[in-house]
């Protein structure tokens, strides 16, 4: 079965531009990628939009969907009224480019500020072991594809440009609480670094992150809390000072 669906799409580059009415055809079974690329094939040859692996893995479709950050390959059209007019948008957060292709830079430049992974010293890499359930703590923070949707919804620097030089965003937020949580990372200062680089403490864990996560990583409980929570322990807890001072390490 196949119907006509009424659409709007963003077109524009840096200088501004607006959203433009489509009519385009939708076949059963298809997600809002598809349609997009029929739109390029039949009216807009031009238009502009990320892509790559169209499995929801790539991380490179992500675009505003009726105002929510979504994967546009994972957005199904029966999620949709034949009747109800779709509204496509270039993520919010990040620099347009050309329609809905945004510059997503400030993301690559944060990543470069994160402390590598330090393994301890005269351990050979074949020589690392770990439990299973230390795998397991972490684990779920390595499926994340790279979307930057947790960094779109986050309202610390959707609504406040002035807050990118201090803030990470969620989906670094996790990359420290991964390695915080590695057994075999030697670097004892990544609660330090998510208070004093990362601007942790400009969450406040309203969980929108979380709900558009593609891959359903529980942003908020399962890593920036906790992170959290050490930096609180670290600073304020006069037992964790102690500890510090004569060579107990809190995990």
């Amino acid at each position: 079965m196949s119907y006509k669906s009424k659409f709007k799409v963003w077109r524009g580059d840096a200088d501004g531009g607006d959203l433009n009415d489509y009519t385009v055809d939708v076949n059963e079974g298809e997600v809002l990628l598809d349609v997009i690329h029929r739109l390029q094939a039949t009216q807009a040859p031009d238009l502009a939009v990320r892509w790559n692996c169209k499995a929801g893995k790539c991380g490179s479709c992500s675009a505003e969907v009726n105002g929510k950050p979504s994967l546009l390959c994972m957005t199904r059209m029966n999620t949709f009224v034949p009747e109800e007019t779709v509204t496509v948008t270039p993520m919010r957060t990040f620099p347009i480019i050309r329609d809905l292709v945004t510059d997503v830079s400030f993301n690559y430049e944060k990543a470069r500020q994160i402390p590598a992974f330090s393994p301890p010293k005269g351990v050979a890499p074949g020589d690392y072991r770990m439990k299973q359930l230390d795998v397991e703590r972490s684990q779920e923070f390595r499926k994340c594809i790279e979307c930057f949707l947790c960094q779109d919804v986050c309202h610390v620097v959707r609504d406040h440009d002035d807050n990118k030089k201090a803030f990470s965003g969620p989906r670094f937020l996790i990359r420290a609480a991964e390695l915080s949580m590695h057994p075999l990372d030697s670097n004892p200062d990544r609660a330090e670094f998510a208070r004093d680089e990362q601007g942790i403490g400009l969450c406040n864990i309203t969980k929108c992150c979380t709900e558009v996560c593609p891959e359903h990583i529980k942003i908020t409980d399962n890593a920036i809390i906790p992170m959290k929570e050490r930096v609180v322990d670290k600073k304020y807890d006069p037992l964790v000072w102690l500890g510090s001072k004569i060579g107990i390490h809190h995990d």
